[in-house]
């Protein structure tokens, strides 16, 4: 889907976005490819602050540039649309765990890191410090549910097609403080 059509779903969802800088030709593009895209793929920074996590998103840091994401969820439920195309998010991942995604299929344990998600997936970075504790206000829940809808919809994908990081790379813990598949109830029952 292009930028423009990827703004409208999600504003079609009912979220309040907000759109950053050159958002819709901020990208990673000159590094590899953007697509095909198969699915969406949930973070949380391990940040505090909107203002600071959303520019650390769109600038990223020393050894990892910018965008590390298409969107940031604050806790306030708005969406920070920080770049669009290839994004420095999801990383290398597993071929098998991408299969089951197209495949819409259950997710089997992810054990390799083999396949190159940042071509694949759509990412949004979610502000929590992902220990645990960091509350998840429910207006920030909802956003992340209806972003990911708000994909799906568009590409008629189910809620199948929507992971966390940590099913997509071992060693990963993201998104804490929820389950996904807590997260794929909500989408499922939003899509219905």
């Amino acid at each position: 889907m292009s930028a423009s059509a990827f703004l409208n779903s999600l504003k079609a969802e009912g979220l309040t976005v907000v759109q950053v800088g050159d958002w819709r030709d901020h990208n990673r593009n000159h590094k590899g490819p953007w697509g095909p895209v198969h699915g969406v793929m949930i973070h949380h920074t391990v940040t505090r602050g909107s203002a600071r996590t959303v520019d650390l998103c769109r600038k990223g840091y020393p050894g990892l540039p910018g965008p590390l994401c298409h969107g940031v969820i604050t806790k306030d439920g708005k969406v920070h649309l920080v770049g669009y195309g290839r994004a420095n998010h999801a990383g290398l991942g597993d071929d098998d765990v991408l299969r089951a995604v197209i495949a819409e299929k259950a997710l089997p344990a992810d054990n390799e890191q083999n396949t190159d998600g940042n071509r694949h997936f759509y990412g949004f970075e979610c502000e929590n410090l992902g220990d645990g504790k960091d509350p998840w206000p429910a207006a920030q829940l909802e956003a992340i549910e209806r972003a990911a809808a708000a994909v799906c919809r568009r590409h008629g994908w189910n809620e199948r097609s929507v992971i966390g990081h940590l099913e997509w790379q071992p060693g990963k813990v993201d998104p804490r403080g929820f389950t996904m598949a807590s997260m794929r109830k909500r989408i499922r029952d939003r899509l219905k």
